[in-house]
């Protein structure tokens, strides 16, 4: 028979103020994303041809902070200090670092420095006008998905599996911020030059920025569970991943955002191609006469 023992006040006042210290633990990776969002906002206006680095280093912050992003909400649930104060926190500061932190960023570094000698001064200027729609696009698009994400229970995509944990309804805005940091990132900073390359820029941008309000579904990754049980081997492929960013960030980040960027695209086709077509109505025959 288990014994049950009355908390006395004294113990009562220690476990209230122990559950409302817990809750400040992911509030401050949430705080710490907010502060990456800033520094990177910070090194994107400052940034220039000549001080390149400035855009590299705010690639890097908008990386970090998406460690930081993942972090906090696993915390909160390991800890059971979920709240709706936290999620309201945590959406405000995506809003931030992953939306108006990259749209900055994507501005500056894709448009602001360009130089090309085939533009005159209007064409130039129409082009850094068309290149600041595409980052708002970009904003806006990134906090219409954390609205809707928001307020959805139950999100069905169009081309769908069944709703749950496997699938994400249109990609989350931290992997159409990851696209911006690793395109940057891949170049060292080094902003854009060349009219050409500005327009496929755009381009990105305005494709990234359709994929987050899109219901195109995209891999979650929440089914899988760290703290069960896998085989040994299976730490050889993640230790090699690990090595590979470390030594390679540069490229290998690149791929990795593009090809989760372009997996919703290539499941929303192969939905397309498998979709049983509807059969046609039989053809209308008049009825003989008497």
């Amino acid at each position: 028979m288990t014994e049950q023992y009355e908390l006395l006040p004294g113990d009562r006042r220690r476990q209230r103020r122990m559950r409302k210290g817990m809750y400040l633990l992911p509030s401050l990776f949430t705080a710490g994303n907010i502060g990456l969002g800033f520094y990177a906002l910070l090194q994107s206006m400052q940034g220039s041809a000549a001080a390149a680095w400035r855009f590299d280093f705010a690639a890097k912050a908008i990386g970090i902070a998406m460690v930081a992003d993942m972090l906090d909400g696993r915390i909160a649930r390991m800890t059971n200090t979920t709240s709706d104060f936290g999620r309201e926190l945590d959406s405000l500061a995506d809003v931030i670092t992953f939306g108006v932190a990259p749209g900055v960023l994507a501005w500056m570094w894709g448009f602001r420095f360009v130089s090309d000698w085939a533009l005159s001064g209007d064409a130039r200027t129409r082009l850094v006008n068309v290149g600041a729609m595409a980052a708002f696009l970009f904003l806006i698009a990134g906090a219409a998905r954390l609205a809707r994400f928001n307020i959805q229970l139950n999100p069905r995509p169009s081309n769908p599996g069944r709703p749950g944990r496997k699938y994400f309804v249109g990609m989350p805005i931290p992997a159409g911020a990851a696209v911006i940091a690793a395109t940057v990132h891949f170049s060292k900073g080094e902003p854009i030059l060349a009219w050409q390359l500005a327009l496929i820029w755009c381009a990105l941008l305005v494709a990234d920025a359709y994929l987050m309000v899109s219901t195109w579904r995209f891999y979650s990754f929440k089914d899988i569970d760290l703290r069960n049980r896998h085989p040994f081997w299976a730490i050889i492929p993640l230790a090699g991943l690990i090595w590979l960013i470390w030594d390679f960030g540069q490229y290998v980040l690149f791929v990795l955002a593009l090809a989760y960027m372009f997996s919703g695209v290539f499941l929303r086709l192969l939905w397309l191609l498998r979709r049983p077509r509807s059969p046609h109505p039989p053809a209308y025959t008049e009825a003989p006469q008497a």
